[in-house]
């Protein structure tokens, strides 16, 4: 993994949702996984109840997936960021869905385009210094059979009913235990991060950045997708995470989807650290920079998440910001040194 400098090392994650008044989404929480969906589309969660069982992740250096630089690339952390994230951001392309909603048939997504999906995965996943994913294929099998669901009757849902067109049972199983999407699956993830209309949640984002995200199940059409959170036998061990995290953080990755983390909020999230009654304060050359913070929902990703949106200023290149969030046992404090990356 990324090694960066942390005050406190603590590390954890949980659940996610995801509403868009664009592209959108739904996610996995501590009720469901998110979805994104179109305007107007609401969000739906998974409840905690179901939290993604044990297996230890590898904690290996270069991704076998085509990922960028590992871990351990030669240069300043700069350059291994800024490296990692273009090499890893090149190819984008979405690949070719072989299925038909016509004849409901769930195809797959030809290997570049879930390889790219798990790509990005694995990108956000590194830079907040958690371990790769990896994907499985009875959950990608599943998956398709849920965005082909989700395509075929047009919206989204994490409980499809069973006189949904092209509805099977491994298609709406995946469904509630999956972030949902009304757009293809490299675009996803992107979106997942941005998490867009779930203010109280930031459940999308938080299933990514999950402690007990393992081998996930990716299944895409042209339009619709979903990738299964839920259940996926990850075990990081993080005792905190943040987004941005610690360290180097591109300021590309600021708006990698249609909309900013500004707008939509920066995160701390816990599975072991309560954040009740958390307090932030984020400065700049000792200079205060305002926030609003909100206490999330438990379950989505993490047991424990708060949100806090900038009040008046917007993140900027070449900074460095320093976030402290206190009234928590213990105090976590860290260090975002933004940056260019042209």
């Amino acid at each position: 993994m990324r090694r960066v400098t942390r005050g406190w090392m603590l590390t954890a994650a949980l659940g996610v949702v995801l509403t868009g008044a664009l592209p959108g989404c739904k996610n996995g929480g501590g009720g469901d996984p998110g979805d994104a969906g179109g305007q107007g589309d609401g969000a739906a969660n998974l409840d905690g109840s179901a939290q993604p069982d044990g297996g230890a992740l590898p904690d290996a250096g270069p991704l076998p997936d085509g990922g960028g630089p590992g871990p351990d690339a030669g240069g300043t952390e700069i350059e291994q960021v800024c490296n990692r994230w273009a090499a890893d951001r090149q190819d984008l392309s979405e690949g070719t869905w072989s299925g038909s909603v016509g004849s409901c048939d769930p195809g797959d997504v030809s290997a570049n385009g879930r390889a790219n999906a798990l790509k990005l995965v694995n990108l956000y996943r590194w830079l907040a210094d958690l371990p790769p994913s990896t994907t499985d294929p009875g959950r990608d099998s599943n998956a398709q059979a849920c965005a082909l669901m989700m395509d075929a009757n047009n919206q989204l849902s994490h409980s499809p009913p069973a006189n949904w067109t092209c509805y099977t049972s491994a298609g709406a199983g995946a469904a509630g235990a999956s972030n949902i999407a009304t757009t293809a699956g490299v675009a996803a993830v992107d979106l997942y991060m941005a998490d867009p209309g779930n203010p109280s949640t930031i459940g999308h984002r938080r299933w990514i950045l999950s402690n007990s995200l393992g081998a996930i199940g990716l299944g895409t059409t042209d339009s619709y997708s979903c990738m299964t959170v839920i259940g996926t036998g990850g075990s990081a061990g993080a005792a905190w995470t943040s987004w941005p995290p610690p360290g180097v953080f591109p300021h590309a990755a600021v708006q990698a989807s249609w909309t900013s983390i500004d707008s939509t909020g920066w995160t701390v999230q816990s599975d072991s650290i309560s954040l009740a009654g958390a307090q932030v304060s984020v400065t700049t050359s000792g200079q205060d920079r305002p926030v609003n913070v909100t206490q999330l929902l438990g379950g989505y990703g993490s047991a424990h998440a708060i949100s806090f949106i900038p009040s008046g200023w917007t993140t900027q290149p070449d900074t460095t910001y320093t976030v402290t969030v206190t009234g928590i046992t213990p105090t976590i404090t860290y260090d975002v040194q933004v940056v260019s990356c042209n």
